[in-house]
């Protein structure tokens, strides 16, 4: 099975009718996308209350990839607020509840910075973060090459199969360390992640401008390269149950134009998706 999303529902005008109103607007996109990455949560943890509108607002069928919080993943700064380690993993996954009650939390995403290399230090993180995690399906994304240069490849995703954690597979600039290449190996035999953060690679580094994610962001994919994944994924499937692909190219407007291309390309019909029209009042 191959899924297909976008990362975050708010901001492609392109999916809504004029006037749609922001409460609206995930119904209107789980019509035409059977799942979608949470955003938000790496900022600030939702409460119980919202994930429970969002289940509310989403077909039975539909799933959510949430990101880890910035605290969990080491990106934090300024004061953590949460006492400790224990509170703030314990808090993270008691507001999940709504969503593994219907069976549509597909994973959390753990999605590491670029300075978290490959040492023992940091692995054991990654090992204390898959335990306070417990039976949450997880997902790990590195962003630093030095956890899949040639000597350390296969370590890495043999570590992932041990501790259980499904790989988030990256397209993204190749940009020096602070970058990973593309790794389409599957570590969990029940879903795969793939995440196209778009190849601009001048943009890739731009953290220290006011505006850098929407530099980093802005990339198109040609048909040629959506071409060439659709063979990737086609042979990812083959190693397990499921490929959930969220577009997160999103600051030019091409993430839903590229994710229905390659839906055409793969060709995908989902079933049980909303209803495309919507009554507004």
């Amino acid at each position: 099975m191959i899924t297909i999303g976008l990362a975050g529902w708010g901001d492609h005008p392109e999916l809504y009718p004029a006037g749609i109103g922001a409460k609206h607007k995930l119904h209107t996109y789980s019509g035409h996308f059977p799942v979608v990455e949470v955003d938000s949560s790496f900022y600030a943890i939702p409460s119980i209350e919202q994930y429970a509108k969002w289940d509310e607002a989403t077909p039975e069928g539909f799933s959510f990839v949430v990101k880890a919080f910035q605290g969990m993943t080491g990106h934090l700064r300024g004061p953590n607020p949460f006492s400790g380690n224990d509170e703030m993993y314990d808090y993270f996954k008691s507001t999940l509840e709504p969503l593994r009650k219907s069976d549509k939390l597909k994973a959390v995403l753990f999605q590491f910075p670029p300075w978290f290399d490959c040492s023992k230090p940091n692995v054991a993180l990654l090992r204390a973060a898959r335990d306070r995690m417990g039976d949450v399906p997880v997902a790990l994304e590195f962003r630093h090459q030095s956890w899949f240069t040639a000597d350390m490849k296969d370590k890495t995703l043999d570590y992932m199969r041990q501790d259980g954690w499904i790989h988030s597979i990256c397209d993204e600039p190749q940009a020096g360390m602070g970058s990973i290449p593309i790794v389409p190996v599957a570590t969990d035999e029940g879903l795969s992640i793939v995440r196209f953060h778009g190849r601009n690679v001048q943009g890739w580094n731009s953290s220290g401008s006011p505006d850098w994610r929407d530099v980093r962001y802005l990339y198109r994919y040609s048909d040629e390269e959506l071409v060439e994944w659709k063979g990737i994924i086609e042979n990812l499937e083959k190693t397990c149950c499921e490929v959930c692909v969220i577009f997160n190219n999103n600051s030019g407007g091409d993430a839903s134009d590229n994710a229905k291309q390659l839906q055409q390309l793969l060709d995908l019909e989902w079933q049980g998706l909303a209803p495309r029209q919507l009554d507004l009042f």
